[in-house]
């Protein structure tokens, strides 16, 4: 086994699979033995049976759509915020100097120490859900975007005004450019944490999304509804980051694929 060396492709596909199937199979093994009650863990079976229950009996698919665009309206307003005030307090310490005092104490406070300022703001409906989602991603998202500019090679901006750039063009021509990569890449840590949030916005006035579902499992002491929500919520999470991962490697080509 040597440090830090790739694997084989195949090498790595047949070593990822084998935890899951480890997990698996002690599942079954303490399931289907009854060397645990229902009530505690379901089996596979039941989990699935979960599953079809909530898309058919509570449309489930309706659930995955709302916290989706949720989800995804949160993060188109993030963005548009976090990249551009980014990347000028990255190029500029006038301007990170100014704002750093006031956006660096919210990365330690706790998310959900904000609902009820949101909800005396916004209310206890849409608005609220996707505030709380934008400061979710807001407060991460920036500082990536300020330490991937600021990690572009001194030597390249030097070059592009020694011949004659203004600073908006480096900032356009080669900050950002050679920044976007990292920038991309932060997405998949920004949609993991948009899908872990999202069931915490939800839980105020929980009548639609993913919220709704586990709190519906709470209501109903369906055990086997609260591990099939998590398993298509944890389901989807990779599908959109398979996503993210594949939409990298197709912009940034002249990179090392991510997978």
């Amino acid at each position: 086994m040597e440090l830090r060396q790739p694997l084989p492709r195949t090498t790595a596909l047949a070593i990822g699979f084998v935890a899951p199937i480890l997990i698996f199979a002690v599942w079954c093994a303490v399931t289907y033995g009854n060397l645990v009650s229902p009530d505690t863990l379901p089996s596979p079976t039941e989990v699935i049976r979960g599953i079809l229950q909530l898309f058919i009996e509570q449309d489930l698919a309706s659930a995955i759509w709302i916290s989706g665009r949720r989800i995804g309206i949160a993060f188109l307003i993030a963005s548009a915020v976090a990249v551009p005030l980014g990347v000028l307090m990255g190029s500029f310490e006038p301007v990170n100097r100014f704002f750093e005092p006031i956006v660096a104490p919210l990365r330690y406070m706790p998310i959900s120490a904000f609902i009820p300022l949101l909800i005396w703001y916004f209310g206890i409906y849409e608005s609220q859900k996707i505030a709380f989602l934008f400061l979710g991603v807001f407060v991460y998202l920036l500082p990536v975007v300020v330490s991937a500019i600021r990690a572009v090679p001194d030597e390249l901006v030097q070059t592009a005004l020694t011949l004659g750039a203004s600073k908006f063009q480096v900032i356009m021509t080669v900050l950002l450019p050679a920044a976007l990569p990292d920038i991309f890449d932060s997405f998949r840590v920004m949609n993991a944490i948009l899908w872990t949030y999202v069931i915490l916005a939800e839980a105020v006035n929980p009548e639609h999304g993913l919220g709704y579902m586990v709190e519906l499992a709470r209501t109903h002491q369906k055990v086997s509804w609260s591990f099939a929500g998590l398993i298509v919520i944890g389901g989807i999470g990779l599908i959109t980051d398979f996503i993210i991962r594949a939409i990298s490697n197709l912009l940034f080509r002249w990179r090392e694929k991510t997978f």
